[in-house]
């Protein structure tokens, strides 16, 4: 029997792969799970682990932090010693961080299978690191599961063979459809903690947004005006914090600075918020499902999907944009969307059934 090694690095790796190990595991698959320590704090990984009900990898290479190149070095010199060990007929990657294109560079080099879980997505913006990822995984890969039909078109136009290509859905919304209900349960203790009614729920992460001193003070200007009429909820990794503190911003009452949650209390403050101001890829996916409008803090998507089906608007750095969407949302006149097709919460049913029948 085939055996299969996941390679995960990061929390939306370990939201993608968590229902693929569930469903590979119903069907008796031999399979490992590597976790190369891209994220490696607790906050980052452990609590995930737990709340998406995964065992513990049964590898972490412990990469921990560095600059692109540097990491993705580090996961590639660790991986090649375990598959030469392990000898997997099989390594199943996910999404487009730097541990996904190491792993797939090591493993097409020593003729192990490659199969990619959330392929062809595109934003057509080389200065992203994710785009290079996705790029070179996708050309590398020996199965591409996409999430969207925009994915598969992406593909056969980067002149992969369409037999190498498997439109499943979006494995994302699997594990989002599974823990809603747990999700739920923590609403009652969240809105009474924070004291919630109306409130606006924001994450930012991008080098392009939190690096960048006058885009920040840009950023954090728009929302704070948003905080004269509601609450905002800014879950805030602590090196954004200490941007923010270098700026002598301070959290208020209105305007929240709260510590990152885990899975499930995340979505929970997703699903009952008015509006998700991000520039995350997952949250443009997870609102869609949920029917949450968002507004995304990026010139462009790899997810358009999200835009021409879901409840996304793209505003770039035009805070004028995000203004005037925000007030329309509040009016009542917000973006309303449709679940697109295949994001069934059976994405990684669909994904299991494939790999298991491969020779």
């Amino acid at each position: 029997m085939l055996k299969f090694l996941h390679i995960v690095g990061t929390r939306p790796n370990f939201m993608k792969a968590a229902p693929v190990l569930a469903a590979m595991s119903a069907r008796n698959v031999p399979q490992l799970l590597l976790h190369t320590g891209q994220h490696y704090d607790a906050n980052m990984s452990d609590v995930f682990f737990e709340q998406l009900g995964m065992s513990p990898p049964d590898i972490n290479l412990e990469v921990g932090s560095g600059s692109h190149a540097a990491q993705a070095a580090e996961v590639m010199m660790r991986l090649e010693k375990v598959l030469i060990e392990q000898r997997p007929d099989w390594i199943v990657v996910y999404g487009d961080v730097n541990s996904t294109m190491a792993a797939s560079l090591v493993a097409s080099k020593m003729g192990i299978r490659i199969a990619h879980v959330e392929a062809g997505l595109r934003s057509r913006d080389r200065s992203m690191p994710e785009e290079i990822n996705r790029l070179v995984t996708d050309q590398l890969a020996d199965l591409l599961f996409t999430p969207s039909k925009d994915g598969d078109e992406n593909l056969i136009r980067e002149g992969i063979p369409k037999e190498k290509i498997r439109f499943v859905g979006n494995v994302m919304i699997d594990t989002l459809a599974r823990l809603l209900p747990q999700a739920d349960l923590k609403w009652s203790q969240l809105k009474s903690r924070f004291e919630l009614t109306d409130y606006v729920l924001v994450t930012l992460h991008r080098p392009s947004n939190v690096d960048d001193e006058h885009t920040l003070k840009e950023i954090v200007s728009a929302l704070e005006t948003i905080a004269k009429s509601m609450v905002v909820m800014f879950p805030v990794h602590p090196r954004t914090k200490g941007k923010l503190a270098a700026m002598g911003f301070e959290s208020s009452v209105q305007f929240r600075l709260i510590e990152p949650q885990g899975y499930l209390e995340f979505l929970a403050l997703q699903r009952h918020a008015r509006v998700l101001i991000t520039d995350s890829g997952g949250i443009q996916e997870e609102t869609t499902y949920l029917g949450i409008p968002c507004l995304t803090l990026r010139e462009n998507t790899e997810r358009p999907i999200t835009i021409s089906e879901g409840t996304n608007v793209l505003i770039g750095r035009d805070m004028n944009l995000l203004m005037s969407e925000f007030n329309a949302i509040v009016a009542g006149r917000g973006k309303k969307g449709s679940v697109p097709d295949l994001w069934d919460g059976k994405a990684s049913e669909r994904i299991a059934d494939i790999l298991v029948h491969q020779s």
